[in-house]
């Protein structure tokens, strides 16, 4: 079944074309990854296709029977609404039965409201839609049910709206950065959560483990076209290597052609015949080939560092806290040139804090933390700078510098390191109030690497940087000669730079791991793995030996035939619960429901009761 179709769609502003032409079609069960450069255009479509903008030509088809849920980059919500009342707002029968019990739960002296919706639970089998629901809040630490939405951070109204998308499990997902704000627990579990159940997703991301693991095609907009790759992550960079070489020879031996056409065309008199007027036709199509614009956009960072001496950053015996919260307790560390450190720990174990006791903008409650002299920190923050939406980009930069050195003794003008950094001539005119979330990120890394730093801290520099401007960054941050601290939740980017690990364990405890994000995710895994093992050999031991029976040739066969059945029956049900998620059910639709899916419910528990009695029986 085709869920969407876009065919034939363009959208400029004013003489800035962001896209024309675009055609694609998305159906049932695709998960497709959409990637562009920042400033053309990925928000536009994800609101085209959202009806929230119109483009200036074609058409956008949405499947009239299909739930779209759209996660926007900048949610809204009704401010004056709690965070429950934001998730739990839903026409479907099962969640108006979950907010009757949840209400009737914090006030439990009424007992006949109490009575009426548990009746109500019952009836619609809602007890299982419950437990998926608090699941998904917890997984995504959405523990302030009653908070109102207007106290809410940015990055926690992002999660309250990923929540709400998950939780109304539409037919379509339509994704835009889904993995901004959330830590890498999270971003595992939703990478999980997303392929199990066969969902059709639209994602815009630049997350690339999240994208290969998730996304089984990739459409990539690029010079103002679509182009389609089925296939990882690892497949669209090498069939975009070969079209890239292709289109860039194409043009090469379109210009040559030109040269000779060209020089015709002004030799021949203005009388001309037909067969010279197709010639002058051919011309013109060879001239337009000859002068598109072959893909240079490269960001080029070979600023120079300010030389390290042999002191640079320690850490002697640390003490940080803040009441009864522990961030660092004793914590010992010097810091070496070429130190690559990635930072990693759950929220609120103070990543932030040890990042700012870096800098010097926190002190500390005992030790000492000792700066060299020829230290000079670039500080890469979430929060960016605050600059003026009335400022252009090239003022921006002249207010820091006119001249900047390079190595090999150049220099370098504000005007040509603006263009190393994608900003030409016309962009450098652009007022900050026109540029998208990705080029004003990219404009405040400019502005931190112009300080010529030596020891770099990055806290999240990925969001909202294009992949291209995050693979240019990780070739510059390989070669960066001085230090570099990074606090991120982009996986790929973590494992490419970094070479050992901080990881805050809570408590004041931070573990220095000798390898990347991945290396220590394994390490943890098969840690956790083995004290699982440990405490059921415990249990084991502890327990009063049982005497088994060995299992006869009928009861194996009973035994696989009852896990197909109820795998099968766990299918059934799914699929029966996920029928009440459709809008505009009729009671007697809902009643019809409601009796499978108890029948279903039944028999799967007899299933499961007849299996764990085999399982008891023979171990």
């Amino acid at each position: 079944m085709n869920y969407l179709t876009v065919e034939a769609v363009s959208k400029s502003y004013g003489e800035r074309t962001l896209f024309e032409d675009l055609t694609f079609y998305i159906n049932q069960g695709d998960r497709v990854a959409f990637i562009a450069k920042n400033g053309t255009g990925k928000t536009s479509l994800m609101n085209i296709i959202m009806n929230r903008e119109e483009g200036d030509a074609g058409k956008v088809w949405l499947h009239h029977k299909i739930n779209v849920g759209y996660l926007d980059q900048n949610p809204q919500f009704d401010p004056k609404a709690t965070v429950f009342e934001s998730v739990y707002n839903s026409p479907n029968p099962i969640m108006q039965a979950i907010v009757a019990y949840e209400t009737c739960m914090a006030q439990p002296d009424d007992a006949e409201a109490m009575q009426t919706a548990i009746s109500g639970m019952d009836r619609l089998q809602a007890w299982d839609y419950e437990v998926k629901i608090k699941q998904i809040l917890s997984q995504l630490k959405v523990d302030y049910l009653d908070r109102p939405i207007a106290q809410l951070s940015g990055g926690q109204k992002k999660r309250v709206a990923l929540a709400k998308v998950l939780i109304d499990a539409p037919d379509f997902l339509i994704l835009d950065e889904p993995t901004n704000h959330l830590d890498l627990d999270m971003i595992e579990w939703l990478e999980a959560y997303l392929k199990q159940g066969g969902q059709t997703i639209f994602m815009v991301t630049h997350d690339r483990y999240f994208l290969d693991s998730v996304c089984t095609q990739i459409l990539e907009l690029d010079q103002q076209k679509i182009h389609k790759y089925n296939g990882s992550y690892a497949y669209y960079i090498e069939k975009k290597a070969e079209r890239e070489a292709s289109f860039n020879a194409t043009t090469e031996k379109a210009k040559n052609l030109y040269i000779k056409e060209l020089d015709w065309m002004r030799r021949q008199p203005k009388a001309r015949g037909t067969k010279a007027k197709a010639r002058i036709d051919k011309f013109f199509e060879v001239e337009k080939k000859a002068k598109r614009k072959v893909d240079s956009d490269r960001v080029h960072l070979d600023i120079k560092m300010t030389r390290l001496g042999s002191k640079i950053i320690e850490f002697h015996k640390v003490h940080k806290a803040y009441g009864p919260l522990q961030i660092l307790d004793g914590f010992d560390y010097k810091f070496s040139r070429k130190d690559r450190v990635g930072i990693v720990g759950n929220n609120g174990t103070g990543k932030t804090t040890l990042l700012n006791i870096l800098v010097g903008t926190e002190s500390v409650d005992a030790g000492k933390v000792i700066r060299g002299d020829t230290v000079v920190v670039g500080y890469y923050t979430q929060k960016g700078i605050n600059l003026k939406d009335d400022q252009r980009v090239i003022d921006v930069v002249r207010d820091i510098a006119e001249f900047i050195p390079m190595h090999g003794g150049q220099k370098l003008s504000a005007v040509q390191l603006c263009e190393r950094f994608l900003f030409d001539a016309k962009k450098q005119q652009n007022y900050l109030s026109k540029l998208s979330g990705g080029e004003r990120r990219r404009l405040y890394l400019l502005t931190i690497l112009m300080k010529n730093p030596n020891f770099l801290i990055l806290d999240e520099p990925t969001n909202d940087l294009d992949i291209v401007t995050l693979q240019v960054l990780e070739e510059f941050l390989l070669d960066f000669p001085g230090v570099i601290v990074i606090v991120s939740h982009d996986r790929h980017f973590m494992d490419k730079i970094v070479e050992h690990t901080f990881v805050l364990e809570g408590n004041g405890q931070l573990r220095d791991f000798p390898g990347n994000y991945s290396a220590y995710r394994t390490f943890a895994k098969e840690q956790a793995q083995s004290q699982k093992k440990e405490i059921q050999i415990q249990q084991k031991q502890t327990e009063p030996a049982k005497s088994k029976s060995k299992i006869s040739h009928e009861e194996q066969k009973e035994f696989k035939r009852l896990e197909r059945q109820i795998a099968k029956l766990e299918d059934q049900k799914t699929s029966i619960t996920q029928q009440f998620n459709q809008a505009g059910l009729s009671p007697e639709s809902i009643q019809e429901l409601s009796k499978e899916l108890n029948e279903v419910a039944a028999l799967l528990e007899e299933k499961e009761n007849r299996w764990m009695e085999l399982v008891d029986a023979y171990g």
